[in-house]
């Protein structure tokens, strides 16, 4: 039983994380960290591919099928699951991951919540894409020193934002990621002591052109790294997104859903 965070890199792609992230890759090297090589759902857009990443089931499952489909979710996902086991949820994350989790999102009075009652118990939500990576990422580490959450997502947009105003292939595009990768390094070594497993992936990739949704390798498939894996280095096989939901919940100590039935990552 452990507690959990997960880090969603808001269209980062797989072959900018191995590129660009050198301190997750360093764990990779070391030994103490596992990468998986991930596909994502289809289609690969960001509102659906968050509510998989989170249920463990298909878009065409769980009905969120298009970033225009804003509601609750209705099938069982981590956030809920954790609530009803008496555990503790946090985010840091864009306003659709509280509207998917919490329900309509008012920008200035939802913007911080503090023992609330959704599935995201505690929660510092963002509205605009610029808003700074760096800045986020503080504040899930306030959320980590003010509720020591047994479960934590954070969500940083930097990445997505870049690739759609320069482009997947873009200097702006690979220096996000790189920053998000810098950001892990001075927060996963104190995370990590304080107890926690981190986990470390993405909803989707990014073309040259700035876009995606579609089948395109480069677009559907992301990074999934493992860190307190028992075994590190590089996985053989590619795993499917729909692992991440069930991978969280065994970490938690939680029995998944039947709902969730994609393989455990370990």
């Amino acid at each position: 039983m452990a507690k959990v965070i997960l880090v969603l890199v808001d269209g980062l792609g797989f072959a900018t994380a191995i590129r660009e992230m050198g301190y997750l890759e360093g764990l990779v090297a070391q030994g103490e960290a596992k990468r998986w090589r991930m596909r994502s759902v289809l289609p690969s857009l960001s509102r659906p591919a968050y509510e998989s990443v989170l249920t463990g089931v298909t878009p065409a499952v769980h009905g969120i099928t298009s970033n225009k489909v804003n509601r609750l979710s209705r099938v069982p996902g981590v956030f809920g699951e954790a609530r009803a086991a008496g555990k503790v949820t946090a985010a840091a994350a864009y306003s659709w991951i509280s509207e998917l989790y919490n329900g309509p999102f008012d920008p200035v009075l939802d913007r911080e919540v503090t023992d609330g009652p959704g599935d995201i118990q505690h929660g510092r939500f963002y509205v605009l894409d610029p808003f700074p990576d760096q800045e986020l990422f503080w504040q899930a580490d306030l959320l980590v020193r003010r509720h020591a959450p047994d479960f934590l997502l954070i969500h940083p947009m930097g990445c997505d934002h870049m690739g759609h105003e320069h482009g997947g292939e873009s200097v702006e595009y690979r220096r996000a990621a790189a920053e998000s990768d810098d950001a892990l390094a001075r927060l996963i070594p104190a995370w990590r002591e304080a107890g926690y497993r981190v986990l470390v992936t993405a909803d989707h990739g990014m073309c040259k052109d700035g876009h995606h949704g579609g089948t395109d390798e480069v677009v559907r498939t992301v990074p999934f790294y493992r860190i307190d894996a028992q075994t590190g280095g590089v996985a053989a096989e590619e795993a499917d997104q729909l692992s991440v939901a069930p991978t969280v919940l065994t970490m938690m100590g939680l029995k998944p859903p039947n709902s969730m039935a994609a393989p455990i990552l370990s």
